[in-house]
Parts: C-alpha cells; sequence; structure tokens
C-alpha cells in the first residue's frame, strides 16, 4: 500500500510483528499482531480497533464490517492526506 508514498508524508518501519508509521505531522498509526488473541490491533490518534479474521478478510470486531485495508487507507487519507491503492 505504501509502495507509491513519498516517504517524507509517511515513513515505516516493522519491528517484529508491529509495524509503525510515522506521518509528516509526527502523529503516528501502529499494526500489531496479537497472536494469543488472533487478531490485529491498529492505533491512530485517539483510537484503536481489533480485526477479526473472517474468511480471507480481517474485519473489524465491533462493526464486523469495516476491513483492515481499507481502515488503514481512511486512516492515511486523515493523517497524511494520501491516498493509496487497496491490495
Amino acid at each position: 500500500m505504501l509502495d507509491t508514498v513519498d516517504a517524507d508524508d509517511v515513513d515505516y518501519e516493522r519491528a517484529g510483528d508491529v509495524i509503525t508509521m510515522t506521518f509528516k505531522s509526527r502523529s503516528k498509526c501502529i499494526v500489531n499482531t496479537q497472536r494469543p488473541t488472533r487478531q490485529i490491533w491498529v492505533a491512530a490518534g485517539a483510537r484503536a480497533w481489533h480485526f477479526d479474521r473472517s474468511g480471507d478478510q480481517w474485519v473489524d470486531d465491533k462493526d464486523k464490517t469495516t476491513e483492515l485495508f481499507v481502515a488503514i487507507a481512511r486512516i492515511l487519507k486523515e493523517h497524511a492526506g494520501v491516498d493509496v491503492a487497496l491490495r
């Protein structure tokens, strides 16, 4: 998703099961695999989401409709002003 994004707008690094995206504004988005709960957790700004596996997608465990990559694309748009192509 970030291949076409300017590193000045969104920088990212991976350490183990954690991907940290740092935006130009210095705010961050953290994507973290939670193996014990079999979830992917995402945090950005003052919000957090937990995603469960549903077939071949990861969906928000609360609303059961928001897909992981759609949520991350929204976060990138809101925090960095960039549009990304979904997989």
